[in-house]
C-alpha cells in the first residue's frame, strides 16, 4: 500500500535505537512534531532501548526497565512507530521508502539511524548451532535459552568492551566462560599494555580463562552441526558448547550503497558537517552508520546523541555542527572499574606519562601529559573514582601535580581537587554535553535541590551514567553554597547516616528497629513501617552488635526477621525466575563422602540444579521457597550450616591439600582454612 502524502512534510526515521530516540526527542524539543509527520521504521520488535546497559539484562532488569521511550512520549508527539518492519528499499529520485510489509512512504527529509552490525570472523561453521552474536535483547534471550539448555562452557570471541560483558554474562549463567582475543591484550583500543596486564590479572582471578594473541581458525561441530570446540590460530583446540562472537561491529549501511548514497572506503554513509549525506541533501545519517565529516565512525552513543542534535537542529533551520566527539568511556566490566579519557595512549608529540601501578591490588593508572603540564588524557583501571573530574579536567592545567592526580595519597596536596574545582565550561556530562555550569543553574535558577530533578532538567545522567556521581557532589556543594542544609541522611526515614546510627545503637545499646525509628526517625517516619533502605541495614547493625548491646535469641527471631533481605530471611539467594540456591558450608573445600552424598540426594529429591563453586562449595539452584524448610532440615541433620552466601560476610576461603597430601606442600593450608 501507499501512504497518501499531504500538505503536511514528512520525516522518515529509518533505525529506532537510542540514537534515534534521541533524533526523535530533538525534533520535540524543537516543535517539529507539530509541523511535521514523523514516521519511524524499526527492524526489532520493541521501540527504543538502552543498549550501553544490555548486559544489566542478566542481572535481573527486564526489556521494559531497559526501555528508552514509551507509548506517551510517541502518542503525545504524533509520531508513527512500525515495529518489526524496517526499510527495505528506498527511490531518491521519487523521495519514497519501501517497507519489508510493503508500505511505501513519500518523504521530504529522510534520516538514517541504521546503526551497526556485529562483525564475525569469516571463519568455518560460523552459523553452527550453538554460534550467536550480542548485540540486541533477542541475542541475549537466544544465549540464554540455549545456555540453560545445551551448555556448560562458553567460549567470547573478541576481548574488547562488549566481549568483557559476554563472558560475564556467560559465566553469570552457570558456565565456564574463555575469552579470545586476537591482540596482545584485552581492551586493546581503550587501554594500553599496562592496563591490559592489570585487568587480564583480575579477570582470571575471577575464574575467566583468557587466551590473548590468538585467533578463530574454525568452529568445531559435531554430526548434528552443534558446536563442540574452536581451532585457535596457535594450533591448540578449545572444547566449549557455544560460541558468542564479539569481535566488533560494523557500519550498517547497505540500505544507503543500494540507493547510491556515498559510502567510505571502510563503510560508513558519508556525511557532512551537519550529518547531511554527501550524495543527497534530502538524506541524513547519524550515529555508527555514519562517517563523519573527519572521517570516523563514532562507536559510543554520546557523539551519535550529539549527531541526532545536529540533524535535528539542520532540518530545524537552526545552524548546528558536528566536528568530532569526545572519545572518553567508562565501564564497571564483570565488577572492575575501567576508563580512558582524551589521548589515552600518548600520541601527542612530547608527552609524557605518570603511572601509579599496583598489580597485588589491581591498580593501574596513567596520566599523560603535555610538555606545558596539560593534561592530555589517560587510562585508569579498578579505581576509576577520579575519572569524572579527570576527563573534566582534560585540555587544562590541572590545579595540583601530576604525580598527586593517581598516587593514594593524592589528596594531601593541599588544594581541593574535585568537581567543585572545576571551571564552568569544563563539560560534566559527555553524552549530552552538558556543563558544569548548566548544571549549576539547574540548582540556582531553576531550583532543582536534586539529583533526579537536575537529571530531568539538564539530561546530565541519563546516558551511560559515569557522571551521576559528580553530578551529586556538585548538587550538594551548590546547595550548600546557597546556605541550603544538604540531607545526608541513610534515606527518608533517617536522618542519620549508617555510621551515626551505627554509634547510637551502640552507645544506648538499643535492640529493636521499632525503638530506633520511633526515637530517632525523621517525624513523618515514626509510627511507620520504615523503608527498603533502613531496615536491612539497621538489621545488620543490631546483628553485629548483638553481643556488645546485650542482644540475645536467634538472629532471624521476631522482629529482626522483616527487618532482614529476602536472601538473609531464607538463607538462599533468590535468582531471578523467583525460585532459590541453597549453598550449605563446606569449610576449606573438605567434605565426608556421607555428606557429599546427602547434598546428592537432596539434589535428587527436589529437582535440583548442581554447580561446584568457585569457592569450593556445591550451590543447589531451582529450590522454591516452601521447600527451603524440609532442604535445611535434612541439610542440618547431616551436620550442613548456612555457607553465608547471603550477607556481605566472610564466605569461604580456598586453599589446596597442603602438607596433609600434597609432597611439596610446607603449612596445614586446609586446617587454616577451616579455621
Amino acid at each position: 500500500m501507499t501512504a497518501t502524502p499531504g500538505a503536511t512534510p514528512t520525516i522518515v526515521l529509518v533505525g529506532h535505537g537510542m540514537v534515534g530516540q534521541r533524533f526523535l526527542e530533538a525534533l520535540a524539543e524543537r516543535g517539529l512534531t507539530a509541523t511535521h509527520r514523523v514516521v519511524v521504521l524499526c527492524e526489532e520488535p520493541r521501540p527504543a532501548y538502552d543498549r550501553v546497559q544490555l548486559t544489566s539484562y542478566f542481572s535481573g532488569r527486564t526489556p521494559e526497565d531497559l526501555s528508552l521511550t514509551d507509548a506517551g512520549f510517541l502518542a503525545d508527539h504524533g509520531i508513527e512507530l512500525h515495529l518489526g518492519d524496517p526499510a527495505e528499499h528506498v527511490d531518491r529520485a521519487a523521495r519514497k521508502v519501501t517497507a519489508r510489509s510493503g508500505l511505501v512512504i513519500d518523504y521530504d527529509v529522510l534520516v538514517l539511524a541504521t546503526g551497526s552490525y556485529p562483525f564475525v570472523p569469516p571463519v568455518p561453521n560460523k552459523d553452527a548451532t550453538g554460534c550467536f552474536v550480542y548485540r540486541t535483547i533477542e541475542d541475549l534471550l537466544a544465549i540464554e535459552e540455549y545456555a540453560r539448555a545445551r551448555a556448560t562452557t562458553g567460549a567470547v570471541v573478541g576481548g574488547g568492551l562488549l566481549g568483557l560483558e559476554a563472558a560475564g554474562a556467560l559465566k553469570g549463567l552457570g558456565l565456564a566462560a574463555h575469552i579470545v582475543e586476537f591482540a596482545s591484550r584485552l581492551m586493546p583500543v581503550q587501554v594500553d599494555d599496562g592496563g591490559g596486564a592489570a585487568l587480564l590479572r583480575t579477570i582470571r582471578d575471577m575464574g575467566l580463562t583468557v587466551h590473548t594473541g590468538v585467533g578463530t581458525q574454525e568452529i568445531v561441530t559435531d554430526a548434528a552441526g552443534a558446536v563442540t570446540g574452536m581451532k585457535l590460530s596457535d594450533g591448540s583446540e578449545l572444547a566449549t558448547d557455544m560460541v558468542v562472537f564479539s569481535a566488533g561491529v560494523r557500519p550498517r549501511d547497505q540500505l544507503a550503497r543500494d540507493c547510491g548514497l556515498a559510502v567510505g572506503e571502510r563503510g560508513g554513509i558519508t556525511v557532512d558537517e551537519q550529518c547531511r549525506t554527501a550524495t543527497d541533501p534530502h538524506v541524513f545519517a547519524i550515529g555508527e552508520c555514519a562517517l563523519a565529516a573527519d572521517g570516523r565512525v563514532y562507536g559510543l552513543v554520546a557523539p551519535g546523541y550529539e549527531q541526532a542534535e545536529t540533524a535535528a537542529a539542520t532540518i530545524a533551520a537552526d545552524e548546528a555542527s558536528f566536528t568530532g566527539a569526545d572519545l572518553s568511556t567508562k565501564l564497571k566490566l564483570l565488577g572492575v572499574d575501567v576508563a580512558s579519557f582524551g589521548d589515552a595512549h600518548g600520541t601527542a608529540e612530547g608527552c609524557l606519562d605518570v603511572v601509579y601501578s599496583d598489580s597485588r591490588a589491581g591498580l593501574y593508572k596513567k596520566l599523560v601529559i603535555g610538555g606545558d603540564g596539560t593534561l592530555l588524557g589517560g587510562i585508569l583501571v579498578g579505581d576509576a573514582e577520579a575519572y569524572g573530574t579527570l576527563r573534566a579536567l582534560t585540555g587544562s592545567v590541572p590545579p595540583v601535580s601530576p604525580e598527586s592526580l593517581v598516587l593514594p595519597a593524592g589528596a594531601d596536596s593541599g588544594v581541593p581537587l574535585g568537581p567543585t574545582a572545576l571551571p564552568d565550561e569544563a563539560i560534566i556530562c559527555s553524552c549530552h554535553n552538558v556543563s558544569k555550569g548548566t548544571i549549576r543553574g539547574a540548582v540556582t535558577e531553576h531550583a532543582c535541590t536534586t539529583v533526579p530533578e537536575v537529571k530531568k532538567c539538564t539530561r546530565a545522567g541519563t546516558g551511560c551514567g559515569s557522571c551521576v556521581k559528580v553530578l551529586g557532589q556538585l548538587v550538594d556543594a551548590e546547595l550548600e553554597a546557597s546556605g541550603v542544609e544538604v540531607d545526608k541522611g541513610l534515606c527518608g526515614c533517617f536522618g542519620q547516616t549508617r555510621e551515626e546510627l551505627y554509634e547510637i545503637v551502640r552507645a544506648l545499646r538499643l535492640t529493636s528497629y521499632r525503638e530506633l525509628l520511633d526515637r530517632f526517625g525523621r517525624e513523618d517516619a515514626r509510627g511507620g513501617d520504615g523503608c527498603e533502605v533502613c531496615k536491612p541495614a539497621v538489621g545488620s547493625i543490631i546483628a553485629s552488635l548483638a553481643p556488645a548491646i546485650g542482644a540475645s535469641g536467634y538472629v532471624l527471631d521476631g522482629e529482626q526477621a522483616a527487618l532482614q533481605d529476602t536472601n538473609d530471611h531464607f538463607l538462599a539467594n533468590l535468582q531471578r525466575n523467583g525460585s532459590y540456591s541453597v549453598v550449605p558450608r563446606i569449610p576449606g573445600g573438605e567434605i565426608a563422602p556421607e555428606k557429599l552424598i546427602v547434598i546428592g540426594e537432596i539434589a535428587r529429591d527436589f529437582g535440583l540444579y548442581t554447580k561446584i563453586t568457585g569457592g569450593q562449595r556445591i550451590d543447589m539452584f531451582g529450590a522454591r521457597v516452601e521447600q527451603l524448610p524440609l532442604i535445611w532440615a535434612r541439610l542440618v541433620d547431616a551436620g550442613f550450616e548456612s555457607g553465608h552466601a547471603y550477607g556481605k560476610s566472610l564466605r569461604t576461603v580456598k586453599s589446596c591439600v597442603g602438607s596433609t597430601w600434597c609432597r611439596y606442600g610446607v603449612q596445614d593450608s586446609v586446617r587454616m582454612a577451616i579455621d
